[in-house]
């Protein structure tokens, strides 16, 4: 294995830990199944990437749900391109249960969707919008909340 993948992969396990570790009620990363891991993991990598309509890679941008794309298929799961695609293939998850990796799902508007994936039972990670940057936000900030229109998942 490359230095510069252990490298990345040691320092993301260290930052998953980190995230996980802060919120009480969440899982330990030993209690996630290897393909969560991942796709957290890719998802926090790409904090900081700049958004872009249609984008699904690091070196483009992303949008929402090219992030989601991006971060499963890097995890070995292939998962429809487009938010609403996404949320109707997915597998409905109660609220509460919900884990790390899991997929929080948004109405922003008259036939607009938005997607991101949980980091951990208050957070997630998206790709919010022209302008901004890939991101971590707190599922209580009143926008987001009184948007949110489910949550479902692509892993186990």
């Amino acid at each position: 294995m490359p230095a510069t993948l252990l490298s990345f992969r040691a320092i993301a396990a260290f930052v998953i830990a980190a995230l996980l570790a802060a919120c009480s009620g969440t899982p330990s990363r030993q209690d996630l199944s290897a393909a969560r891991q991942e796709v957290v993991l890719h998802a926090i990598a790409q904090i900081g990437t700049p958004y872009r309509f249609g984008g699904e890679s690091p070196g483009e941008g992303f949008d929402c749900s090219g992030l989601v794309h991006y971060t499963h298929l890097s995890a070995g799961i292939s998962v429809p391109r487009i938010t609403k695609a996404q949320k109707k293939a997915a597998r409905g998850v109660r609220r509460t249960s919900a884990r790390p990796g899991d997929l929080v799902f948004f109405r922003t508007g008259w036939r607009r969707y938005h997607v991101g994936i949980l980091v951990d039972d208050g957070r997630f990670v998206h790709a919010p919008s022209k302008g901004k940057k890939v991101q971590i936000t707190r599922l209580d900030n009143p926008y987001w909340r009184k948007r949110l229109s489910g949550t479902r998942t692509f892993l186990n």
